[in-house]
C-alpha cells in the first residue's frame, strides 16, 4: 500500500536535530542546526516514503488541557533551550514559503493534533516523531516512524512491531502508562509499578478498568494497586492521545507534488545558509526555469 499521508511531529524532530547535529549558524548569527536536520529529514521521507500528502504540527506555547487535569504534568521539564527555541518561528517561514501545510492548536499537544488528523484521513498515515507515546495511534490504517540513532537509523511500527517489542498492543499503551507513569511528562502511576509490572498486568487483564475488577485475584499486588486508583485513572487520562481537536484535513494543501521548492530553496539558501541541501532541491526539483518537478517523476537521492 502507498502511504497516502505522512504527519512531522515539528518539536520532537527538531529536538532529536539540534541535539544531533554541531551548531549551524546563519549569517544573522541565529542557530539553524535543528532546522537543518528537520529539513534532511523531510527530504528523506519524500525521496525514501514517497508521500501523497504531507503536513507538519507543532505544540503551542500555553498550557494545554493536560495541565487543569494535573498541575503538575510536565512540571520537571526544562524549557526549551533559547537557540532551540528561536527556530521555530524561521521554521514556520519556511514552511510557509514552501507551501507546506503545518497545524497547532492551542490548549492541545502536537500529539493530539497528529492523532486527529491521523482519524480523519481514510488511507494509511505514517506519523513520524520521537515520542512513543504515539505507539497508542497504531492500527491497520496508521504506523510511526522512530528515530533511533539520531536522524539517520528510524525504526516502523506496526501493530506486530509493537507486540513484538513491547508485549502489549497499541490501544494498551496508555493503560501501562496509566500504571507505571511517565518520568518525562511527570504524571504517577501506580506508586511502586515499574514497567515490567505494568506490561505483565495489561497483557494478562487486557485493559485498565478490567485489571481494577479483578484486584482480588492479586494478593498485596492488589491493595497496592487499589491505593493508587485514583492516580492510575487521572494518568490514563493524561496519557491517552485526544483524537476530536477542532482541525481539519485538507488534502489539497496538503499536497506533497504542490511544494513550492523553487521559493523554498531561495529561502534557505538566503535565509538560513543551507546552500548544499538549496542546491540539492534545485537539481532534484527544479528544471531550468524553475519550475516544480513532480517527487514522483524524479528521485532524490537520501542524503
Amino acid at each position: 500500500m502507498i502511504p497516502k499521508l505522512v504527519l512531522i511531529d515539528a518539536h520532537a524532530i527538531l529536538h532529536r536535530a539540534y541535539h544531533a547535529l554541531p551548531p549551524l549558524t546563519n549569517k544573522e548569527g541565529t542557530q539553524t542546526n535543528a532546522i537543518y536536520g528537520f529539513m534532511t529529514m523531510v527530504l528523506r521521507l519524500l525521496s525514501g516514503i514517497k508521500p501523497e500528502y504531507l503536513a507538519v504540527c507543532f505544540d503551542r506555547p500555553e498550557p494545554t488541557f493536560r495541565k487543569q487535569i494535573y498541575t503538575q504534568y510536565q512540571g520537571k521539564r526544562p524549557e526549551m533551550e533559547g537557540n532551540l527555541a528561536e527556530q521555530i518561528p524561521l521554521l514556520h517561514e519556511l514552511l510557509d514559503g514552501l507551501k507546506i501545510s503545518h497545524f497547532e492548536v492551542a490548549g492541545y499537544e502536537a500529539d493530539d493534533v497528529i492523532g486527529t488528523l491521523a482519524k480523519q484521513n481514510s488511507e494509511e498515515t505514517i506519523i513520524v516523531t520521537g515520542d512513543r507515546d504515539m505507539l497508542q495511534l497504531v492500527n491497520d490504517k496508521v504506523k510511526v516512524l522512530v528515530p533511533v540513532k539520531g536522524l539517520g537509523e528510524t525504526k516502523l511500527y506496526d501493530p506486530d512491531t509493537v507486540v513484538e517489542e513491547f508485549g502489549v498492543e497499541p490501544r494498551q499503551w496508555v493503560d501501562v502508562k496509566a500504571l507505571k507513569g511517565d518520568s518525562s511528562d511527570n504524571y504517577p502511576g501506580v506508586p511502586g509499578i515499574g514497567p515490567k509490572t505494568a506490561q505483565m498486568l495489561i497483557s494478562k487483564y487486557s485493559t485498565l478498568e478490567n485489571l481494577y475488577g479483578r484486584l482480588g485475584e492479586l494478593g498485596k499486588l492488589g491493595v497496592k494497586l487499589a491505593e493508587g486508583a485514583e492516580s492510575a485513572g487521572m494518568s490514563k487520562k493524561l496519557a491517552t492521545i485526544v483524537t476530536d481537536v477542532p482541525v481539519h484535513l485538507d488534502l489539497l494543501r496538503a499536497d506533497a507534488t504542490k511544494i513550492d521548492w523553487g521559493n523554498g530553496a531561495k529561502f534557505m539558501r538566503e535565509k538560513l545558509g543551507f546552500k548544499s541541501i538549496a542546491g540539492r532541491v534545485e537539481r532534484e526539483y527544479l528544471d531550468k526555469d524553475d519550475k516544480a518537478i513532480s517527487p514522483t517523476s524524479r528521485q532524490m537521492e537520501l542524503i
